[in-house]
């Protein structure tokens, strides 16, 4: 019986980079005016722990956006413009042709559109007209692993199939100006841009890690941990300081019986993927998983560099592991993302 693999996958950036001292500094300029607590904002930014963030638009683009329409009108062109790119990357990468992708999965949680992104893909990257779509609106952070997830699912049964995960979050461009809440704050100096796409098939071609199993995990009466309030002006951030301590108090035990039932534990694993929800997070399942820093510095290195991507993020972490040929035959990897539900998805690799 063949078992789904990860062929290929790349990441696509937004050409807009700014320092965080350059937004801090816009910040400052926008909510001082309403008399917040400038030596608090900057000290949540600085703890966050991200240099800089790529943009969808100049920084000097996002005042003239007024309303959620404007905001989405422009998520809509930048996300079809870097989903494209990422798609085609992964695909050049995959050394398969656009025509040969049967299945095509895009997740995202900060824009809205029908017809969806993938949607506006099809004629742009030249897919079959009888390609299957699945757009997936609102997993967070959790939907890049959950995306590999739901394809692999789907590629177990149809083994000579492609499918295409395309992950794309302009966080920029759901920003509450008006709103001077801790959880907005937060979100202001943590979140970027960007895509992410990755090429599965069923198996049969002998390259890239084999996805073994997978595993979601919900939990009951945590809804208002994360996610978004729709409000008149858009997207207005949930983010609950719980987080961590959720990951401390459930995520040991999810991996392991996750593990056992492959007749694995912890210790067989080498590689670990996980998403970069921010340093609390990170430090929290560093604790968890009880593995040392090292084992995250990917993860770590993404933060700092462009930012937490929302469901790109376990992606682009993904693509440097991937990229770095640091795996060997018979190795194991745990992907592993947590995210609005609150939920958690666990993918298993084996190279």
């Amino acid at each position: 019986m063949t078992v789904p693999r990860l062929i290929a996958a790349r990441a696509a950036l937004p050409k807009n980079f700014v320092e965080q001292d350059q937004l801090l500094a816009a910040f400052r300029a926008l909510w001082g005016q309403k008399h917040f607590n400038l030596g608090r904002l900057e000290q949540l930014h600085k703890a966050v722990r991200v240099g800089g963030r790529h943009l969808a638009l100049p920084l000097d683009r996002y005042e003239g956006l007024k309303s959620f329409a404007a905001r989405n009108d422009a998520w809509i062109k930048a996300a079809t413009e870097l989903g494209a790119e990422a798609v085609d990357a992964a695909l050049q990468a995959a050394d398969i042709a656009p025509s040969k992708v049967d299945h095509l999965y895009f997740v995202t949680v900060t824009g809205i559109a029908t017809p969806s992104v993938d949607a506006r893909l099809v004629e742009k990257l030249g897919l079959r007209p009888d390609v299957k779509r699945v757009p997936i609106f609102g997993l967070g952070c959790v939907g890049g692993a959950a995306g590999i997830a739901r394809a692999s699912d789907v590629l177990r049964n149809n083994p000579s199939e492609v499918a295409v995960l395309l992950s794309v979050e302009l966080c920029s461009l759901t920003l509450q100006r008006e709103d001077i809440s801790i959880p907005n704050i937060i979100a202001s100096g943590l979140f970027g841009d960007g895509a992410a796409a990755v090429v599965l098939d069923g198996g049969a071609r002998e390259r890239g890690p084999r996805i073994r199993a997978t595993r979601s995990v919900f939990y009951p009466g945590t809804e208002r941990i994360m996610g978004w309030d729709v409000v008149d002006s858009g997207f207005k951030v949930v983010l609950s300081p719980q987080v961590p301590q959720l990951v401390r108090e459930r995520l040991r035990g999810d991996v392991d019986s996750f593990l056992a039932a492959q007749g694995l534990k912890r210790s067989d694993l080498k590689h670990f993927v996980a998403h970069t929800g921010g340093p609390k997070v990170l430090e929290a399942f560093e604790e968890a998983l009880e593995i040392p820093r090292a084992k995250l510095s990917r993860s770590w290195d993404s933060l700092q560099s462009v930012g937490n991507l929302s469901s790109a993020s376990v992606l682009f972490v993904l693509a440097e592991l991937l990229a770095s040929g640091e795996a060997r035959p018979g190795d194991r990897g745990l992907l592993v993302a947590m995210g609005p539900g609150f939920c958690s998805e666990l993918v298993l690799l084996e190279w």
